[in-house]
């Protein structure tokens, strides 16, 4: 009797962490989110935006076809922090399924030749985590040039 009370609180417990852990990420969006419209306002940006949270400008469209979660893409891009801090930049070929949620579900709006910004929160990035010259919570802002599908 005793073992089943424990594995009942046990269970529990569990479900109120993954509950707490839902509600975090549910706020940190909102806090994404704040912080993505000051950066849109403060830059004299128009974005449109995904119901996942991701906001995206196409400057160029491109002519070429669009890449799947399948694709595997050349990309010229440029990571920049809300702060304008470059954390990271290149020309990198890679399959969209190694790459974080925003880039697998940002990339493929755009054609081949396409040009434009990603502004991503914490959630489709890193999240909580620190990555190497990323805070945790960070909202992430790649410039890009998708270059060819494979």
């Amino acid at each position: 009797m005793k073992k089943f009370f424990l594995l009942l609180i046990l269970a529990s417990l569990g479900l109120t962490a993954c509950n707490k852990e839902e509600t975090d990420a549910a706020a940190q969006l909102e806090i994404d989110k704040a912080v993505i419209e000051k950066y849109l306002i403060d830059h004299n940006l128009t974005a449109l935006s995904t119901a996942s949270g991701l906001h995206y400008i196409i400057n160029i469209q491109g002519a070429g076809i669009k890449p799947s979660i399948s694709s595997t893409v050349t990309v010229n891009y440029t990571g920049r922090l809300i702060n304008g801090t470059i954390f990271d930049s290149g020309t990198e070929s890679f399959p969209l399924t190694s790459v974080i949620t925003g880039w697998q579900e940002g990339i493929p709006l755009f054609n081949v030749g396409g040009t434009g910004k990603l502004i991503i929160p914490s959630g489709l990035a890193y999240g909580a985590t620190q990555a190497p010259n990323i805070p945790p919570n960070s909202v992430l802002i790649f410039d890009l040039y998708l270059i060819s599908i494979k």
